[in-house]
């Protein structure tokens, strides 16, 4: 019997991780090193291109409309507390409404969302990765029982539904740099399994065009 291979996987385990934990640690590094005052809590926050903190300070009572806002980013800058209404006229409606809104939930903060509708858009990019580490799951078990690169015709259907997915999911989170990624992938993936097509359909046109084999046309001579 064959030695399975593990060190692969523990690799990926251990890439993985090493992603995880730097993205993590960068995060909670800027967190503590805001200054909050006593009471208000940390929602994560994004002015363009720059990302942050907002600190908000509920109002006595929890009085909607009457919380606090300050905003600090990444880049050192620091506002001085406003009201809600001036937060809505710099920063719109929608900003003001995904603060208030903010939950204590777990999976919202790991996310960095504010709510389930939110959530689901999260599931569907979650299942594109989880397609796109099978194609690759696949193509590695293919060629290890061949021990030689192979890429079967499941690697490209999952590379065809994980970009589909992952398109969609960067649409929503108006990434770019993912779009562009999955963009031209899709266009690939979609490729390949035309021309797989088109060689199956060459192939059994051939048998056809080939007649019988030679034993069987022979029996009734």
């Amino acid at each position: 019997m064959k030695r399975f291979k593990w060190e692969p996987i523990a690799l990926m385990a251990l890439v993985i991780g090493l992603g995880v934990w730097i993205v993590w640690s960068s995060r909670a590094k800027f967190f503590d090193s805001v200054k909050t005052d006593p009471g208000a809590r940390l929602a994560e926050f994004r002015v363009g291109n720059t990302r942050g903190v907002v600190e908000v300070a509920s109002a006595a009572g929890g009085t909607p409309g009457g919380e606090r806002f300050r905003v600090h980013l990444r880049d050192g800058f620091m506002s001085e507390w406003i009201d809600a209404a001036m937060f809505q006229q710099l920063y719109g409606a929608l900003a003001y409404e995904g603060l208030v809104q903010t939950s204590d939930n777990p999976l919202f903060k790991l996310f960095n969302i504010t709510n389930w509708g939110s959530l689901v858009w999260v599931t569907l990019g979650l299942a594109g990765q989880g397609a796109f580490f099978g194609r690759m799951f696949i193509q590695w078990v293919a060629s290890e029982r061949r021990k030689e690169s192979v890429v079967p015709p499941a690697f490209w259907w999952l590379s065809l539904v994980g970009g589909v997915l992952l398109f969609a999911y960067f649409i929503w989170r108006q990434d770019i740099v993912g779009v562009l990624g999955q963009s031209t992938g899709l266009v690939i993936y979609a490729r390949n399994l035309r021309l797989i097509a088109k060689q199956k359909e060459r192939e059994l046109g051939g048998v056809a065009a080939a007649g019988p084999p030679a034993a069987a046309a022979g029996v009734g001579r």
